[in-house]
């Protein structure tokens, strides 16, 4: 399992929590999603054998909520 948290600068209300949510979470391979609109920032916990830090980062563009940078790392 990887954790990764990514910096979504255009996440900025309850809204924009549940379209990534809803766009993240049925995806093969993600275990949990967690969004912080005070931080604009997404936690993802995923497999990495089924999902990749590339595919998340597209879904959420596809989204229009680009993303600023990516710190990944193991789950804890």
């Amino acid at each position: 399992m990887a954790r990764m948290i990514l910096s979504v600068p255009d996440i900025s209300c309850e809204h924009c929590e549940r379209t990534i949510e809803n766009a993240l979470q049925p995806l093969e391979g993600i275990h949990s999603v967690a969004v912080d609109i005070p931080s604009h920032e997404v936690t993802v916990v995923f497999d990495e054998s089924r999902m990749n830090v590339g595919r998340i980062k597209k879904v959420l563009l596809d989204e229009e909520y680009p993303v600023a940078a990516v710190e990944q790392g193991p789950a804890q």
